[in-house]
């Protein structure tokens, strides 16, 4: 809930009942929700977008497990529902829908959405075709070659059409650009046949998605929820986390610098956090520390919803200000390790045991801490989380598609566009090459057929050219002499 220009998150179990709400101005120092299965993360996550969206705040959602596209329908006034209200003293509370955009990789649970395989950049399309070091160079090299051909990489077929150009006669490249072996050449290309084999050729292409569209704003000032249907993707863990940090990378270099400002632009949730970071590289680790950093300036603010804190890098998590604890269960020594973990990265609240709290917490029970107004972190709080506004559950496959017949972004992204690009002007520079070689060979074989001709011809008429050089030779001696006779009987005579 919005009240009194602040997000109302959560109500104390104190003898005051206090709100405990975020400054929307420090809502983009980013935030975590941790908790075991089960505990509530996920009515926790959609509490916080609905109060975003009431204070004017576009959202992403990357949905999971499928539950987050009831956003677009009101809530279901039930009589667990009334208790909760009647408990917590929310005056005013209504059930609603809200803006809601849906969105879906594959194009079935929502509007397809696509990049450009330039637009992703050899480095983290390097990670999600799992390549060495030498053929993340090779691919580097073809992504150079491309923009220095002018020739655009859009979706799959053009990286592979670019590929098979540079490993039919690498050498003609190698002074230029280094070493380019065929070797290296044929891995990428065995991979990009995985990729495609996990649906990844629909997720490259034309119209690539444009963010703004992501910042919209309802016509009564809320802002539009996106949702990301991920019920399908998860099952490609790679692709799932690869997609989310070429998102922050693509929102990191679209929006300008905004400083401090009284509301973010826009904020996004990450389910399933864990994934972005198992197995990454160091370098790419490293470019999301940063990221998480420096897109605080551009009035951006990051959530991550995962099981434990220690699932996400110390570099992030040192940068998550705003934090809401579920329950951890403690069975193991690692499990006992995390809770520890946990409870130590709150402020101490003495009026109770942290690390004993964080294991005893019900559903729908959280420890919650959230920056003041000097950005420094509040005392943690035992608190229960207010209940959602929208609908608890999944949308019907006939809500879903009504949703998405009312977003008016529908028309610019259903339909791929595929225009000239590095595919096409490749195929016309082999099938002129090939005209060329064919035009050349006919020319040979003609001249050659010619050359036949000429040769068969003068041995046809050899016997007869034999025959009249001799009676010409004879002729031609005989007219010699008789000039010889003539001229010298002129001389005589006179």
């Amino acid at each position: 809930m919005y009240k009194d220009h602040q997000l109302w998150i959560g109500l104390a179990e104190n003898e005051a009942g206090d709100h405990v709400s975020i400054i929307p101005k420090m809502a983009n120092r980013h935030g975590l929700i941790a908790g075991a299965t089960g505990t509530g993360k996920t009515i926790t996550l959609k509490v916080l977008a609905e109060s975003f969206s009431d204070c004017g705040v576009p959202v992403f959602l990357a949905d999971a497990k499928g539950d987050l596209a009831s956003m677009c329908q009101p809530g279901a006034d039930t009589e667990d529902m009334q208790k909760r209200i009647q408990k917590y003293g929310l005056e005013g509370f209504d059930y609603k829908a809200y803006p809601t955009c849906l969105w879906d990789i594959y194009g079935q649970g929502g509007h397809p959405l696509r990049t450009t395989v330039s637009e992703m950049g050899p480095e983290l399309l390097a990670r999600l075709l799992n390549l060495n070091d030498t053929q993340t160079d090779v691919l580097s090299i073809a992504f150079r070659i491309a923009d220095d051909h002018q020739m655009l990489l859009l979706d799959l077929k053009d990286l592979r059409a670019m590929l098979e150009y540079i490993g039919t006669d690498p050498g003609q490249f190698s002074t230029t650009y280094g070493n380019i072996t065929k070797q290296s050449v044929g891995a990428i290309s065995r991979s990009l046949v995985r990729l495609e084999d996990e649906g990844g050729q629909q997720f490259f292409g034309e119209p690539a998605l444009d963010l703004k569209d992501w910042m919209r704003l309802s016509e009564s000032g809320s802002g539009y929820i996106n949702v990301l249907d991920c019920t399908k993707l998860i099952h490609s863990p790679v692709l799932y986390s690869t997609f989310l940090l070429w998102l922050l990378s693509e929102l990191f270099e679209m929006l300008p610098e905004a400083g401090d400002l009284e509301k973010p632009r826009m904020v996004f949730f990450f389910d399933e956090a864990h994934m972005l970071f198992s197995d990454a590289p160091k370098a790419l680790l490293d470019k999301v520390e940063q990221t998480v950093k420096l897109i605080r300036s551009k009035g951006v603010g990051i959530y991550f919803i995962t099981q434990s804190p220690s699932d996400i890098p110390d570099g992030v998590l040192s940068q998550l200000g705003n934090r809401v604890q579920h329950a951890l269960r403690a069975y193991t020594p690692a499990d006992q390790k995390a809770v520890k973990a946990a409870a130590q990265s709150f402020r101490v609240n003495p009026d109770f045991d942290t690390q004993q709290v964080i294991t005893e917490l019900g559903v729908g029970e959280a420890l919650i801490s959230f920056l003041d107004g000097e950005g420094v972190p509040g005392i943690v709080q035992r608190c229960h989380v207010l209940p959602p506004q929208s609908r608890m559950g999944a949308v019907t496959e006939e809500e879903r598609r009504t949703c998405m017949m009312k977003d008016p972004c529908g028309p610019k992204y259903d339909t791929m566009v595929d225009r000239e690009s590095a595919f096409e002007l490749l195929q016309k520079r082999f099938r002129e090459e090939e005209e060329k070689q064919q035009a050349e060979k006919e020319a040979k074989e003609q001249a050659a057929k010619e050359a036949q001709e000429e040769k068969q011809r003068e041995k046809v008429l050899a016997p007869f050219t034999k025959t009249l050089s001799s009676m010409f030779s004879t002729v031609g001696r005989e007219v010699g002499r008789d000039l010889v006779r003539g001229l010298f009987g002129n001389l005589k005579k006179k």
